[in-house]
This record gives C-alpha cells, sequence and structure tokens, in this order.
C-alpha cells in the first residue's frame, strides 16, 4: 500500500518536470535544438559550411562531456542558399514547428534583414549572424545579439590603412547591389569623408551573380588606385581577373565577408596582395588558446568563418550554462546580458543596451596563399 502510494504521489512530479523540460520550444530533458539557415550552396557557401563546421566542432565538445546541464545542442541546418526569400521561409517553418529554441549563425545581411523580423515577431532569439550590417546593432533589438564587429569598424580600418599607410586617394567602389553593400558603402563613405576623400567611382553587380565583366568595365574610366569590393569570394576572383585583363592596376580591398580562405583558393596567386579586414584572430595563432582548441577540436580546414562560428557556440554555451537547467528564451537573453567573458584571448562583453559582442578588428594581407596579420599603419 505504501509503494502504491509513493507511486502515486511520484508519478505527477515525474510528469511535471517532463513538461517543464519541454514547454519550451526546442528545448528537450537532453537535448537543446537551434535552427541555422544560412548558404549551405552557391556562392557564399564556404561561410555557411564555415559557420556550420566551427559551430558544431564546439558543440561536440561540450556534448563529449555531458552537455549544458545534460542536454546535448543539435545544429538543425537549412540551405538557403543566400537568397533571402529562402532565409525567411525556411526560417517561418522552424519557428512554427516549434523545432528550435533559438536561431543561430546566419550568414548575410540581406538574408539577416528577411530573418530577423520574423524570429522578432515570434520572441525567438537571433544569435550572431555573420554579418556586420548597422540593421543587425542599432537601434538594439531585445532578441538579436551580435558578437562580432560592424562593417563600419571594418570599413574605418581598411580606408585608414589604405588612404594613411599606402597613401591611396583615388578609390572606386565595386557592390553588391543589395542592402549588404549598401551598408558597407555607408562605411566607405564616412570613413573616406573622416578624411576629406570621397569615392572616384561606382559599379554594382547582382547577388549570387557571376558577371562581374561590365561593372569592373565602368571603374576602368578613374583608373582607381584602390577598389574596394562588398561581395563574396567568386565575385572577387572573377573582378580581379577581369580588372587585369582590362588594364586596371589597383589594389583589392574588402571586407571579412569576402571569405579569405575560398578566394585564396578560387583566385589562386592572382590573390596575393589583397587586403581583407577580420573580425576574429587568425585560425593559425597558436599563441592564442582559443585559437589552439579551436585547432584541436576542427577536423576540417582551418578558416576564418568556422572560428566565427566556434566563437558564436562557445559564447552560446556559456550564456546556457548561465540560465541555469530550466532554461528559457527570457532567461537565455538576461544570461547573454549580463556576460562578460575571455575566450581564451577574444574578450566578449554584452549589456542590457549593449548587445554588440565585440569590437575587435584585424588586417590581413594575402601573401604566397596565406592571409598575413599586418599592424595598422604599416
Amino acid at each position: 500500500m505504501l509503494r502504491q502510494l509513493v507511486c502515486c504521489l511520484a508519478l505527477p512530479a515525474m510528469l511535471l518536470c517532463g513538461a517543464q523540460a519541454r514547454a519550451e520550444a526546442g528545448v528537450e530533458a537532453d537535448e537543446v535544438l537551434l535552427g541555422m539557415v544560412n548558404a549551405q550552396t552557391g556562392l557564399a557557401a564556404g561561410l555557411g559550411q564555415g559557420m556550420r563546421d566551427g559551430a558544431q566542432a564546439y558543440f561536440n565538445r561540450v556534448n563529449a562531456a555531458g552537455g549544458v546541464h545534460g542536454r546535448r545542442l543539435t545544429l538543425v541546418v537549412r540551405d538557403d542558399g543566400y537568397e533571402p526569400s529562402r532565409t525567411a521561409r525556411l526560417t517561418e517553418e522552424l519557428i512554427d514547428s516549434r523545432s528550435v529554441f533559438a536561431l543561430f549563425g546566419y550568414v548575410g545581411t540581406p538574408t539577416s534583414r528577411a530573418a530577423m523580423p520574423v524570429a522578432q515577431a515570434a520572441g525567438v532569439p537571433y544569435l550572431f549572424p555573420l554579418s556586420g550590417a548597422e540593421v543587425l546593432r542599432n537601434p538594439p533589438h531585445h532578441w538579436v545579439f551580435n558578437v562580432r564587429a560592424s562593417y563600419f569598424a571594418e570599413s574605418e580600418l581598411l580606408v585608414k590603412h589604405m588612404t594613411e599607410a599606402l597613401q591611396l586617394k583615388r578609390v572606386a567602389l565595386l557592390m553588391q547591389d543589395d542592402s549588404f553593400g549598401e551598408t558597407v558603402k555607408g562605411g566607405l563613405v564616412a570613413a573616406m569623408a573622416k578624411r576629406g576623400l570621397q569615392v572616384e567611382a561606382e559599379a554594382r553587380i547582382l547577388r549570387n551573380s557571376l558577371e562581374v565583366g561590365a561593372a569592373v568595365a565602368q571603374l576602368r574610366a578613374v583608373q582607381p588606385e584602390a577598389v574596394f569590393f562588398v561581395g563574396t569570394y567568386r565575385q572577387l576572383a572573377r573582378a580581379m581577373s577581369e580588372a587585369r585583363a582590362q588594364g586596371i592596376q589597383a589594389r583589392f580591398f574588402s571586407v571579412s565577408f569576402v571569405g579569405t580562405e575560398r578566394l585564396i583558393a578560387e583566385a589562386g596567386a592572382e590573390a596575393d596582395g589583397v587586403y581583407i579586414s577580420q573580425v576574429v584572430p587568425s585560425p593559425e595563432d597558436a599563441s592564442l588558446r582559443l585559437v589552439r582548441d579551436y585547432q584541436k577540436d576542427m577536423r576540417g580546414t582551418l578558416g576564418y568563418a568556422s572560428l566565427e562560428g566556434y566563437i558564436g557556440a562557445a559564447v552560446l554555451v556559456e550564456a546556457l550554462r548561465r540560465a541555469g537547467p530550466q532554461v528559457d528564451r527570457g532567461r537565455l537573453v538576461k544570461a547573454l546580458q549580463s556576460l562578460d567573458i575571455n575566450l581564451g584571448g577574444f574578450p566578449v562583453r554584452f549589456g542590457p543596451n549593449d548587445h554588440q559582442g565585440s569590437d575587435a578588428v584585424y588586417l590581413t594581407r594575402v601573401e604566397r596563399g596565406r592571409a598575413v596579420p599586418v599592424a595598422v599603419g604599416r
């Protein structure tokens, strides 16, 4: 009789615990599911695959040690091909099916512009996209957090080196004709104006298109000393080839989104001399504990995009730990807003009104098939 009474009392408690563990969408008793919609195919695939592989490497490390509060972390990956309409549709599907707890590691500005309103309307965290767009940062959004520095910060560093150290004044812009291009253009124009300069010529290319010859030809009339490029790695490789064929001897500069390792693989020796701003340390810098851990955990090719995914995963794991065993989206946001950590050489700090984790920007120059760090001002 006593045993039956104990069982009767225990059963409701067990059911309640189970219901609490599953109350939040994407949270099970032994698992947290995270939605990642980005380019797994197409001209930006290297970035999406890198973000996926880096994040998965860190989650594998955590899962092997028992997960977070006993829950393993699982990525639910969907391919948007770097097309905003697909991003929005796939994001809606993940949210409507209640299959994910948060959205993590998206790639791109136009894609983020399509997904972010969906996430905000549903009250779903939108975490650490590979984009430096101002729309993700200003004003701060309750459900949106960024780790990487902004495109404005990247543009400022590139223009500083371009105009002050290299003394290049005649600058042309070759940009993707969408919100990504417009955002970076805004940063470029502001940085040039700060130095009493302006962009001498502008040409546009379509997203996910390799038809760049006509756009390059538009720049030839001003014979630029520098071409500030906004697009993806295959487009830049094609643009540099077209520029040389058309007699343009300008140096090329790009923000981090270009995809450094894929550019080098695509362009070969022609990539030498390209300056690229980065928002995470070099994936070869083993002086940092963060990078040593990353190198140990990664099973594929090392790269800036995968290190960014690894960093984002590390930040998310720490926030989940601090949110406690009965995690929900509100607790996660509170944990993120109070997060102030150093990931083995890469500080990340948020605040209630500051959802920008890092402002660090690094300068690199491609030399003999490697992205070599450049001291700013040299």
